[in-house]
């Protein structure tokens, strides 16, 4: 594996201002991130920019550094700029020169994955392997779900002698969609050839063949796998180790596969027409009646009862239980626990009874409610997802403003926390877990507009993050997504986001950007999409209709947020025979009928027969 060489893993590989910059502006890298500095940037520095950036393409860079040098001349805080004219000196052999630039576009704006993507691949071509794996790491951190980013990391931990990293790594990769980058594992084969494992080996290069049939290495694929099998054969009839690992043909990885669509293909792929219909099918599939019984669960996975809820525990136990970081959260027999909340004419209820509610399981009433508590007073956990694409650049300033003051009004618990997601092209992980209100201000207000909206990635994403997060205490979890709700990027489907929402226990709530006088079709498709979201995870969603409207939007949340309730109880007639059983909550206080958020029912499942690893 040495003699791939760090110049198989230069710009020419990895390099965002190699790749094509964007579809809609040469700032735009391909996971559709820009800094907000770079908006600001004089008409000067932006053609002088642009000159450059052309003849980077055409793979002059001797005339790109001319012109990058002018523009920064100009303009200094230009973080474009400086990615390119790295890019340009690295292309040039300059790795000190490159260096510079790369850490300046990261020290004026610290939130960008491309910057620090940039770095590792010029510490690789420096045979900095260590560094590199830092860089790559960081990068990774911001865009969680990018598989180029995945993959240079992967790269540079196996560089990096790091295998127990590659090996994690790549193994994460593989459990998601992850078309185009089944490079990787050769890199987690020769990770466990280096730590004298050849039958992980052998799996790791049967899947690559598997997964890259028609790879132009298949030759060279196939050969390796021979080596393996022959070198576990000899080892095993020598009965000693061998110490130097056979994976070491350059030819082999000529054509490594990292070459994932470009942010122009990704634009010009589907029109708006062809992606409203794939929105549609995708809302229709996700809307259609469950399934009589649970075909996803494996044959017998839980599934549980709301979002935010408990599980049901399986029948003939004593107790069924939850582990929450040290803490036992139990729950009886056949009891089923749910999340709801409850408004007026969109005003919090705060002092509801069980009298005042009446549940309907499996059309039937409950054979008695066990308990019912207010939840408002809990810690809260919240994921806001905010749609930074170019569908929303009209109105991006104003939907950040109502963000940030959102989070500065829920926010007010000393044990709460909430995470900050940008979505474009790529995922980004602006602002992790924090109970700093200064610091998620800080996050929103350094996204800018720009790309395509891969959503629903960032959807399962967020929902995946908040149900991981380790607790110790009961704790109310919500995820709150702005957006369009037209999404063009993502690999997963509407349906699978929803699915890990429910299977994470997350209430999605919803804010569409869009106006009510818009009368577009992708834009009624997009909002159909987010009521679909936010009514299957036991959330809601909120109609702006104008810019404007978006902050009384969130005031209905806030109110949403504080009317929170918990009840449990037994369900009659109760099976644990897989089958769909939908559930129905209305609330009445004072003669008023209120309004009910909650998950629409479950999947009666015995968590114990469920296979290992299976979705639930």
């Amino acid at each position: 594996m040495g003699a791939i060489g760090a110049s198989r893993m230069d710009g020419n590989l990895f390099l965002i201002n190699s790749q094509g910059g964007g579809a809609n502006s040469p700032l735009q890298a391909p996971s559709g991130s820009i800094s907000k500095l770079d908006l600001k940037a004089p008409a000067k520095a932006q053609h002088e920019y642009a000159k450059g950036y052309q003849l980077l393409m055409k793979k002059d860079s001797q005339g790109a550094i001319l012109h990058l040098t002018k523009s920064l001349e100009i303009y200094p805080s230009f973080v474009a700029a400086h990615n390119a004219l790295g890019t340009a000196y690295l292309n040039q052999g300059n790795t000190q020169g490159a260096v510079e630039h790369f850490n300046r576009a990261i020290a004026l704006d610290d939130h960008l994955p491309n910057s620090y993507l940039n770095l590792g691949c010029a510490q690789l071509a420096m045979q900095r392997f260590g560094d590199a794996e830092t860089s790559l790491k960081k990068a990774a951190a911001i865009a969680p779900m990018d598989l180029s980013l995945q993959t240079a990391l992967t790269y540079a931990e196996f560089a990096n002698q790091d295998y127990p990293a590659v090996v994690s790594g790549v193994k994460q990769i593989h459990e998601r969609k992850h078309q185009g980058a089944a490079v990787v594992h050769y890199f987690a084969a020769g990770a466990m050839e280096a730590q004298g494992n050849l039958a992980g080996a052998q799996i790791e290069m049967e899947t690559l063949l598997a997964e890259s049939p028609k790879s132009a290495s298949d030759g060279e694929y196939r050969k390796m796998l021979q080596q393996i099998k022959d070198e576990e054969t000899g080892r095993l009839i020598a009965s000693n180790r061998l110490t130097e690992p056979t994976l070491t043909e350059p030819a082999a990885v000529a054509d490594v596969g990292f070459h994932g669509p470009t942010a122009e293909q990704t634009f010009q792929r589907v029109q708006q027409t062809m992606q409203d219909k794939k929105e549609e099918s995708q809302i229709a599939d996700a809307e259609a009646e469950p399934d009589a019984t649970c075909v996803r669960c494996g044959g017998g996975t839980l599934m549980s009862a709301a979002a935010g809820s408990a599980p049901v525990a399986p029948a003939g136990s004593v107790n069924g239980s939850r582990d929450v970081a040290g803490a036992t959260l139990r729950v009886a027999v056949d009891e089923v626990a749910i999340f709801f909340a409850a408004t007026d004419h969109g005003r919090a209820v705060t002092d509801l009874g069980a009298s005042d509610v009446s549940i309907r399981d499996n059309n039937l009433a409950p054979e008695n409610i066990v308990a019912f508590r207010n939840e408002s007073q809990l810690p809260l956990r919240l994921g806001l997802v905010i749609d930074s694409s170019n569908s929303v650049t009209d109105r991006f300033h104003f939907e950040q403003a109502a963000a940030a003051k959102f989070l500065k009004t829920v926010l007010t618990g000393k044990d709460d926390l909430a995470f900050v997601v940008g979505v474009n092209n790529s995922v980004l992980m602006v602002q992790d877990f924090t109970a700093d209100q200064a610091q998620t201000a800080h996050a929103i207000d350094q996204l800018a507009p720009g790309g395509g909206t891969a959503l629903w990635d960032a959807v399962g994403f967020a929902a995946e993050k908040l149900a991981g997060h380790a607790e110790t205490q009961p704790v109310a979890q919500m995820l709150v997504v702005i957006s369009d709700g037209e999404d063009n990027s993502s690999l997963s489907t509407l349906k699978e986001a929803i699915a890990k929402a429910q299977q994470g226990e997350v209430a999605v709530y919803t804010i569409t950007t869009r106006e009510a006088t818009d009368k577009d079709a992708g834009g009624a498709v997009g909002d159909r999409a987010l009521k679909t979201l936010s009514g299957l995870t036991g959330g809601t969603a909120f109609a702006a209709g104008s810019v404007r409207g978006m902050g009384a939007s969130f005031g209905e949340l806030q109110q949403v947020i504080r009317a929170r309730y918990l009840v449990s109880y037994r369900p009659s007639a109760f099976e644990l025979n897989g089958a769909y059983r939908g559930i129905e909550i209305k609330a009445e206080k004072d003669g008023h009928r209120l309004t009910v958020y909650a998950r629409k029912g479950y999947y009666a499942s015995d968590v114990r027969n469920a296979p290992s690893g299976a979705e639930q």
